[in-house]
């Protein structure tokens, strides 16, 4: 039987309510969907002390662990945050309870994330320096101040640097934990969470190339979803326009007209855009070599994979490796 993925949300008392709730009903959601004996996540609330903790909300939540009885077997660790504005400007709050707490744990969790004004704390941990991050509009400038070793980037909605994710305002907790869904189980789950909460899964214009995106969005043909599944399972084979028309008994040019009108892309610059994300988590995820990624990646040749990367990320994968993920050695 699979063991659920512990997910444990870092709180303290004034926190805000959705930077828990949003992600914690998140997994919930991918839990039920995925089946099986045994849920997919386990969702508990860490603080200073257990019991009752007050929100910004007003509305009191349950914390089931304390931060010193959180112990090793984590999967994923998010770090909610609170704003105050007592001077007249929008601050970040620092937990000092959650930042001691931080250093020691964050090292043994598979994925960390900090969710809007809660990335402050990370970086109060040390867990940013050097890498890319995001945070809510209103404090980025505080990060950028107290943290120059941090590459501040207040547009996106959330940015992924190797096992470290930031977000911005709180319901771009809700992105981030759908992204996390597509990592653990794969783009048809989270395309399915996000129907079931009915949220728009599409990443808005104006973000930087270095944002995780989710890049299945709902459409209105239920043919045009179960092909895109099937080209996610298929990404290493040679995928022709025929191919996928035939899939849907429709002529090429029919087809071609059905996929844009349902997905805002050609079939030919969605199929790219896959494979480029399919390669940019295996840069970031693994030390494979770049004939390796693109082959798996059914970009097919080093050439093509640098010339998708550059179109689509302004970036060479080696380029984008050393930053996602400075200390892998390629094979």
């Amino acid at each position: 039987m699979p063991t659920p993925r512990t997910v444990v949300i870092a709180a303290f008392p004034g926190v805000e309510l959705l930077e828990v709730t949003g992600p914690a009903e998140v997994f919930s959601v991918a839990s039920r969907l995925v089946g099986g004996d045994a849920p997919a996540y386990r969702v508990e609330i860490a603080a200073a002390r257990t019991g009752p903790l007050p929100t910004a909300a007003g509305i009191s939540l349950v914390a089931e662990r304390s931060l010193a009885g959180t112990g090793p077997g984590v999967d994923t660790l998010l770090v909610a945050g609170a704003m105050d504005n007592a001077d007249g400007r929008y601050r970040a709050v620092i937990d000092p309870d959650v930042v001691a707490w931080l250093t020691a744990a964050a090292p043994a969790a598979r994925r960390v994330g900090g969710v809007c004004a809660g990335v402050h704390l990370l970086a109060e941990a040390g867990l940013l320096a050097g890498l890319p991050a995001t945070t809510h509009w209103l404090t980025a400038g505080q990060l950028a101040e107290h943290h120059p070793d941090v590459e501040v980037d207040p547009e996106p909605i959330f940015i992924r640097a190797g096992r470290i994710w930031t977000c911005a305002g709180v319901t771009a907790a809700l992105d981030l934990a759908l992204a996390m869904v597509a990592e653990d189980h794969g783009p048809a789950i989270a395309l399915d969470a996000a129907r079931a909460m009915v949220m728009y899964v599409k990443r808005p214009g104006g973000q930087t190339q270095f944002s995780v995106p989710l890049s299945l969005q709902s459409s209105t043909d239920d043919r045009v979803d179960e092909l895109r599944r099937w080209i996610d399972d298929h990404l290493a084979e040679r995928i022709p326009v025929e191919a996928m028309a035939a899939r849907l008994n429709l002529s090429v040019r029919h087809f071609a007209r059905v996929f844009r009108d349902c997905t805002g892309r050609t079939p030919a610059d969605y199929l790219e855009a896959v494979r480029v994300e399919a390669a940019r988590r295996l840069l970031e995820e693994s030390a494979r070599s770049l004939p390796d990624i693109a082959a798996a990646s059914g970009l097919g040749s080093v050439e093509t994979l640098h010339r998708a990367f550059r179109r689509r990320l302004g970036a060479t994968p080696a380029e984008y490796r050393r930053r996602f993920r400075p200390h892998a050695t390629a094979r």
